[in-house]
């Protein structure tokens, strides 16, 4: 397909800054290709066209992955060249939550409401049941990471299954964390215009920094966490397909997602300790 001619996985590994526009270009043609087809329910279908777009490279991606395994490379420098591989995941996370929030912000409520309708109720179930009970600071902080580590599990699971599954769940997390900035920045604009009537005002900068870097701080490091045990998932999966089990290099793969899945769990409790007791300092 014209898409997945725009790169490979090698290219991508090597330049992984480009996957930040490819997925800012897949939010994109999502959300109006949702919106004109399927005007009816388009949330859920810019998430799985976006998804669409997305499939060949990261299933290549973790192909090339899962071939690394099977070399003779030591752990530590197999960490380091599956690195390349979560670099170019978080770029094309980064690329689409972008996307959501741009269109968001600049689309006008009335699209954006019937657009993002699934995924502004999410928002706002979850701010409910942060706001809605009395909690201590810990029973906060173990809600949230049990919820994490739900997701993770769902993560790992997607991938196994589907090869490529987590792909579709993070491009949710994308959609939504989008909104949800782009409802912050939204917001903020609308006051500053009420409040000072200035187009080009240096304070729209600020909220546009405000409400990226309210869900930066503890976001990128649990978005991180799913990639990880997205891609263990992927290589145990492409491992299976490819009949390697039972043998010396399957053990060597079981034994490189384990680390990978162990990395992921102290990521999640350390981004869950940054959103309970971090992010609200600053914001």
């Amino acid at each position: 397909m014209v898409l997945e001619s725009l790169t490979n996985a090698w290219n991508a590994e090597s330049h992984p800054r480009v996957m930040l526009l490819h997925g800012f270009l897949y939010a994109t043609l999502g959300v109006f290709f949702s919106n004109w087809i399927f005007e009816d329910h388009p949330s859920l279908v810019l998430v799985f066209l976006t998804t669409m777009a997305a499939i060949p490279i990261v299933y290549n991606i973790i192909k090339v992955e899962e071939k690394k395994d099977l070399t003779n490379i030591d752990e530590k420098n197999l960490l380091r060249e599956h690195s390349k591989a979560l670099k170019v995941f978080m770029n094309y996370f980064i690329g689409v939550t972008i996307a959501i929030a741009f269109w968001y912000v600049v689309l006008p409520t009335s699209m954006t409401s019937n657009l993002f309708e699934v995924q502004t109720q999410t928002i706002t179930r979850i701010r409910s049941n942060v706001t809605g009970q009395v909690y201590s600071l810990s029973n906060i902080f173990f809600d949230i990471l049990s919820n994490n580590i739900n997701v993770l599990i769902f993560c790992v699971v997607f991938s196994f299954i589907f090869g490529i599954g987590a792909i579709f769940i993070l491009t949710w997390n994308a959609s939504v964390i989008g909104v949800a900035i782009g409802d912050t920045i939204k917001s903020g604009f609308y006051q500053i215009g009420n409040e000072i009537n200035l187009i080009n005002s240096p304070q729209y900068v600020s909220v546009v920094s405000y409400g990226l870097l309210r869900y930066s701080i503890h976001g990128f490091l649990e978005i991180l966490a799913y990639f990880v045990a997205g891609l263990a998932g992927g290589i145990i999966s492409s491992a299976v397909i490819r009949h390697d089990f039972g043998t010396k290099k399957y053990e060597k793969i079981i034994l490189d997602s384990a680390v990978l899945l162990l990395i992921s769990v102290v990521m999640i409790v350390v981004s869950a300790f940054l959103e309970v007791y971090v992010t609200p300092m600053f914001f």
